[in-house]
């Protein structure tokens, strides 16, 4: 008898030791009824490529296995039918006619309206997160010792501070009563670097959350309690590049596997290669093929395995979290065929879906370029929804800071006229627009420390056409003068989201006369756009403007929101008879944010330095 106990123990043992030869199985499941059948996993795990797989599963078959440079990896071309019902099976990995591992893989079922998901759109006003300096729901997660940067030190503005998923969902009521109905948080995957990670962008795993920012349970309990609230979860995406400690970089699948494997050779962000037709081919490779960063390693869109694995990936995020959307970091610093397999891949299977791209150009035909439906005299025609609209950010802002010059564009003029090349953009009204976002100084800090120019940035960008993004904090006026362009203390912390702190933007305690107008100004003009369709579906209809007064409109058939924007430090009386080809005299307007309604005469009076939003009746 005790022979036979000491035989099970030792069979127990060599079976769990041959399991656990098995490192990494990605994706970690798939779902029964996608669009593309296919899936391609990728095995990771000692001498793997010395096994053939096998799965004896209805409605699963394996398609094709390849073999990879490390011995170590195996990529199964898997097909997974349409009625094929969801379970977990084994699949049997054999040498010479023997099992020698079996690992359990899953298919679910996939939720009946998945496909048609919506993404965001131009409804919507994302309030744009950097976690670890939001707030801190949860400190036991605070050090990590398994990682390798395990200190909080708030004074630093290069380490972790400790803000976490749960600080995002406990501020769900926040985000959603002052009017934000969608959250982009920056990338919550892990990041195991030996420092400045918190950030999120040297991604060292892509299926697996930061466990100093919590569980992947979390991650869904945030995604299913914004949605709860009418607030879509935006994915922030890394498809160029990871982070160095990435666990597969002391041993890639392939040669190839990222670019410039054995020696760091940087880009040279000469992202205009993308479409210049004189462009050198050493500069465009050294474009797409150099490092973002010597610390983060540029993955290979052109191997057809790791194009593969990142779309899969993708996929994988918008089902497991039923996201709103993806916003994509650094777009145009990938193969620009890769990108467009992965744009197209991702809204072949969801139609309704909005996909951003991070394209840092302040010229619109290079931003222009990228988007859906564009017709480019290169023939490209990519899928991406949307782009960042930094030529208008840099617009507005340098706008309300110079002298305005109507002969020269300076000024007002110079906003006016960014926004009449709109005409380059396939669909201008999905762009992203912003003041700011976590890699530029803060709009409050851009505007030289001046509320009322703020104010009245925050007002065009959330009347004008587009996708409006907003900053956290900046409602509370948050600003990093005299640290210009210093990303850490740009993503300062959230005030009141430590138990510590001593001013609150969630109770108002502490924050001064300046800061609680601009928060409540912005909770009444957000809410008001969120129930008022017009911004989301009206055309636009603008006039040059006339000294130091700029007034556009938005319409339908059916109402009219009239704008103006007096930068000029006094009053200004505009005559009402410039604007009667949309506007009638007697007509009655109602300013949005003090609720006073007016019946218009033949002049209007605007107050100095300041942007009035006026529903016209």
């Amino acid at each position: 008898m005790k022979k036979k106990i000491a035989l099970i123990f030792l069979l127990s043992a060599l079976w769990w030791g041959a399991t656990a030869q098995i490192q990494h199985v990605e994706p970690l499941n798939w779902w029964v009824g996608m669009k593309n059948k296919n899936l391609q996993l990728l095995v990771h795990g000692n001498n793997i490529g010395e096994t053939t797989p096998v799965i004896n599963y209805p409605g699963i078959f394996i398609k094709k296995i390849h073999k990879a440079d490390s011995k170590n990896y195996l990529f199964i071309d898997v097909v997974v039918e349409k009625n094929t019902k969801p379970g977990t099976f084994p699949i049997r990995f054999q040498k010479a006619g023997k099992t020698l591992y079996s690992y359990d893989y899953s298919v679910l079922p996939r939720l009946s309206e998945s496909a048609q998901r919506k993404g965001f759109n131009a409804s919507d006003v994302i309030y744009l997160i950097t976690p670890d300096r939001f707030v801190n729901g949860d400190y036991t997660n605070d050090v990590v010792p398994a990682m390798k940067e395990t200190q909080i030190n708030r004074k630093f503005e290069g380490a972790r501070h400790g803000g976490d998923i749960r600080g995002i969902i406990n501020s769900l009521d926040y985000i959603s009563s002052m009017g934000f109905t969608a959250i982009w948080p920056t990338p919550l995957l892990e990041n195991d670097m030996p420092s400045y990670s918190y950030h999120g962008y040297a991604i060292t795993n892509h299926y697996k959350v930061d466990p100093r920012f919590g569980t992947l349970e979390d991650y869904k309990e945030l995604s299913l309690k914004a949605r709860q609230k009418g607030i879509k979860l935006i994915f922030d995406e890394v498809l160029n590049h990871t982070g160095l400690g990435y666990w597969w970089t002391n041993d890639l699948p392939f040669k190839n596997w990222i670019n410039y494997p054995n020696v760091y050779q940087a880009t040279n962000h000469r992202r205009t290669v993308n479409q210049d037709k004189y462009a050198s081919e050493f500069d465009k490779n050294l474009m797409k093929n150099g490092w973002f960063d010597k610390m983060m390693p540029d993955m290979n869109g052109q191997n057809p395995f790791m194009a593969n694995y990142l779309i899969q990936n993708s996929i994988w995020w918008i089902e497991t979290l039923q996201l709103g959307g993806i916003r994509q970091d650094t777009y145009g610093y990938s193969d620009k065929t890769f990108l467009k397999n992965w744009s197209c891949a991702l809204m072949h299977e969801y139609p309704n879906f909005s996909i951003v791209g991070e394209e840092w150009s302040i010229n619109p035909l290079i931003t222009s370029y990228w988007q859906k439906g564009k017709q480019n005299a290169d023939g490209y025609d990519g899928c991406l929804t949307s782009v960042m609209d930094f030529p208008l950010q840099a617009a507005l802002v340098e706008a309300l800071k110079e002298k305005d010059d109507a002969n020269f564009g300076k000024g007002l003029p110079a906003l006016y006229e960014a926004l009449a090349n709109d005409f380059v953009y396939a669909n201008p009204f999905q762009i992203l627009t912003m003041g700011d976002n976590h890699d530029m100084d803060r709009l409050y800090t851009q505007l030289n420390n001046d509320a009322e120019l703020t104010k009245m940035a925050l007002t065009f960008l959330l009347t004008t056409r587009g996708v409006p993004q907003l900053f956290y904090g900046t409602e509370v006026l948050m600003e990093n003068t005299g640290h210009h362009k210093n990303d850490g203390l740009i993503r300062s912390d959230f005030p009141g989201g430590w138990k510590e702190d001593t001013v609150s933007a969630f109770s108002g305690k502490g924050l001064s006369p300046q800061q609680l107008d601009m928060q409540l100004y912005l909770k009444k003009l957000l809410n008001w756009r969120k129930n008022n369709t017009i911004i989301a579906t009206g055309k636009t209809l603008h006039f040059a403007p006339s000294g130091s007064v700029y007034v556009y409109f938005r319409y339908t058939n059916e109402a009219k929101v009239m704008v103006v924007m007096n930068k000029s430090k006094q009053a200004q009386t505009l005559d009402l008879a410039r604007y009667s080809e949309i506007l009638k005299e007697g007509s009655v307007v109602k300013n949005v944010v003090t609720d006073e309604v007016k019946t218009l005469g033949s002049t209007l009076s605007v107050a100095g330095k300041s942007a009035v939003v006026f529903e016209v009746k």
